[in-house]
């Protein structure tokens, strides 16, 4: 793997806003996927993947041939191309730091955003590496752009190198991964693969051969709004049943900072609302 290669395009990568969009109603949810979607199928033709298309649905595919004449399992490679809603991703400035030295790393953008090792303690581990943070502004797009960058770079390196043998290896970037629709519209005979690697994984050296699995449930609470001055005896706050809805939920348990490994768990993730609905 050529290092400077592969930083390279993570850092162009990363730059594109790709955050999926919750309830947009269109697949992808939001057209920087659709971008970089396309920058990615001139970059695989650049390099010799003569059959790369982005489809109706903005999924990348491509075929790094064989090298091999003898028959094997055809494999695939997969990443997502877009990012979490959390966080913006607008305006992303990568900041490179070469030779880490195991410090606390202060974000430039924002010197009150510091990445703390007493509350990271793997970043010991990574003392003389070179790490990519953002500059305390954005999200960085890390999941899963570096996995992006990683299988563009490996691509890149086979097609450079035919003599190291290999089977066939399906390229596959899918969309809204981020907000549950990542295969929707994935069509697995296309894909044409008998298993397939996802490089979206938590560190080096990590292969993950089990997946998450979720679901999802949206309370809808509806009060009784009217006006302060005249609101005894009538008026039913939404936020407040929210709250208290909220407060019988497990704490102690059956959270996620509770729970591991394969322990289940309930997850209030977002509240919006008013007096009248929460």
């Amino acid at each position: 793997m050529h290092m400077k290669n592969l930083l390279d395009r993570f850092c162009r990568y990363v730059r594109i806003d790709t955050t999926a969009v919750e309830n947009a109603g269109t697949y992808p949810s939001s057209p920087g996927q659709l971008e970089l979607g396309r920058m990615l199928v001139e970059e695989l033709r650049a390099i010799g993947l003569s059959d790369t298309v982005q489809d109706e649905h903005g999924i990348v595919l491509a075929t790094l041939p064989a090298t091999v004449a003898h028959p094997v399992p055809t494999i695939a490679w997969i990443a997502h191309l877009d990012t979490s809603p959390e966080t913006t991703g607008r305006n992303v400035q990568p900041i490179v730091h070469e030779n880490y030295d195991g410090r606390d790393l202060v974000l430039p953008g924002d010197p009150s955003k510091v990445i703390r090792t007493c509350e990271n303690p793997e970043l010991l581990l990574l003392k003389g590496k070179t790490l990519v943070t953002t500059d305390g502004t954005t999200l960085l797009g890390a999941d899963d752009k570096a996995g992006v960058a990683v299988i563009m770079e490996a691509a890149a390196q086979l097609m450079a190198r035919p003599e190291l043998p290999h089977g066939p290896i399906r390229i596959c970037f899918t969309c809204d991964e981020e907000i549950g629709h990542g295969v929707d519209y994935l069509d697995l005979q296309k894909l044409g693969a008998a298993v397939g690697y996802t490089l979206d994984g938590g560190g080096q050296g990590e292969i993950d051969y089990e997946t998450f699995s979720a679901d999802l449930a949206v309370v809808t609470i509806r009060g009784v709004a009217i006006h302060p001055a005249i609101a005894k005896g009538r008026m039913i706050n939404a936020v407040r049943l929210a709250g208290l809805f909220l407060e019988r939920l497990p704490r102690l348990s059956l959270s996620p900072e509770t729970t591991a490994e394969r322990q289940g768990f309930l997850h209030p993730y977002r509240l919006d609302g008013g007096v009248a609905e929460a």
